[in-house]
């Protein structure tokens, strides 16, 4: 499943309309990147250049150049050569690129320096992402010392940078409904392979297994892959938040956290379950258990249009809080030890993120100083949870090295919100149910 590509135009007018006159924009590809010797990275491209284009080739740069006569869309590419592609594969080139990729113009990379200076002269005001690569900053000075060096021959240099970050962000934070559906269908693959890694555990497996099968889900659905490292931490790993080594052995009585989600055309879902490795919840993983169940649910319920930011979490937080409380986790009034922050002992991280291209999403999480308002088309995360450090001696011995994080991914709607990973089951009756099935 791709994303329309009716959709790449849409988005380059959004933005352009908001830019201000006279100016230009600057987005370059992500760079290659070496794992180790010569060998690389699979290179993924940048959120923002896949955003505004829907190229995937390395070594490309993307200008928008509003009101300009000859064209407004310019991408300056890798030229087709056979010797190369032979080695690392197809190439789109310049010459296709406007029939393929819809751009006015299209020109080899090679002679951006020659080019690129040329359009950008004139202009008031160039939109970049600067301070995110320190090779493109040192490019985009180049070009504009090299006007600045033609100043006496009447070149006209821009004086102002704006940051790019501040209106393309913002236009990717709210999805479009084509955007909802593939990011639907990132998390039916991501549900299926939490199902299958419930159904297929047993103790004496390896956390590696697991992560094995979530990523042979993932591939045989369609989606090359994963949205970010997968977590699978059995007993105490589980307190470990972002644990991946993902090599230990699965003991009878553990629970397991997972966490994982694929990425789809470049989309990212992002779901974590816990269920215990051999079928059954012992009487205090239930307890803990239902109580980041109830987290979950008291936050989901507060993911609505004109709402705040922070409400799901506050929502989350009371319930935490409260339980803890009942089960002598935590001593003394609610209120004050919300105020005192007293659940961070326990629960230390924010209740959800922004999810899209990037599994952190890009989107700013206050205005003003205030928390944002929540807008139809907005997607984020839910995922309370609990980690009782395994060397806590200020709780009773039966609670210490549990781990437990529920996560899902949701959608905010003109109604209220839709739970995008729904088909992965959650509920303590449930999951025995699978597991035992």
């Amino acid at each position: 499943m791709k994303l329309d590509p009716r959709e790449y135009p849409k988005r380059r007018r959004q933005l352009m309309q908001l830019m201000s006159p006279n100016s230009i924009a600057i987005i370059p590809s992500a760079p290659v990147t070496v794992r180790n010797r010569d060998v690389e990275h699979p290179f993924r491209q940048d959120s923002d250049f896949y955003y505004l284009s829907g190229f995937a080739e390395e070594h490309a740069v993307l200008v928008l150049i509003p009101g300009r006569e000859h064209g407004e869309y310019v991408l300056f590419c890798q030229e087709k050569i056979k010797e190369q592609e032979i080695w690392t594969g197809r190439r789109v080139g310049p010459e296709a690129a406007p029939q393929v990729l819809g751009c006015d113009d299209a020109f080899p990379i090679s002679d951006i320096d020659d080019i690129l200076p040329g359009l950008i002269e004139g202009k008031d005001r160039i939109y970049a992402s600067l301070g995110v690569s320190p090779e493109f900053d040192r490019q985009l000075m180049q070009w504009v010392n090299h006007i600045k060096a033609q100043v006496r021959n009447g070149a006209t240099p821009p004086h102002e940078f704006s940051a790019l970050d501040h209106l393309l962000h913002d236009i990717r934070l709210i999805k479009s409904p084509a955007e909802v559906a593939l990011m639907q269908r990132a998390c039916d693959i991501s549900a299926e392979a939490h199902t299958r890694a419930m159904q297929m555990v047993k103790p004496g497996m390896y956390e590696y297994e697991l992560e094995a099968e979530l990523m042979r889900t993932f591939m045989a659905a369609g989606s090359r892959w994963p949205a970010y490292p997968s977590i699978v931490g059995t007993g105490d790993n589980a307190c470990i938040l972002h644990y991946t080594h993902n090599n230990a052995e699965i003991k009878d009585g553990d629970l397991i956290l997972i966490d994982a989600g694929c990425e789809l055309d470049y989309y990212a879902s992002d779901i974590t379950r816990t269920f215990p490795a051999n079928g059954k919840f012992t009487a205090p993983q239930r307890q803990l258990y239902q109580l980041v169940l109830d987290a979950n649910y008291a936050a989901i319920a507060q993911v609505k249009a004109g709402n705040h930011w922070n409400q799901p979490h506050e929502a989350a937080v009371r319930v935490l809080t409260e339980g803890l409380v009942k089960l002598g986790l935590l001593q003394g009034d609610v209120d004050e030890l919300i105020e005192a922050l007293a659940f961070r002992q326990f629960y230390m991280h924010k209740t959800g993120h922004w999810l899209g291209m990037d599994v952190h999403d890009v989107g700013e999480y206050r205005i003003d100083g205030e928390w944002r308002i929540l807008e139809e088309g907005m997607v984020m995360t839910i995922e309370p949870g609990l980690y009782i450090a395994p060397d806590d001696d200020t709780v009773d011995a039966q609670w210490r090295g549990i781990g437990i994080r529920i996560e899902d991914d949701v959608v905010v709607t003109k109604t209220g919100c839709q739970v995008l990973t729904s088909k992965v089951v959650k509920d303590i009756d449930a999951i025995e149910a699978l597991m035992a099935g």
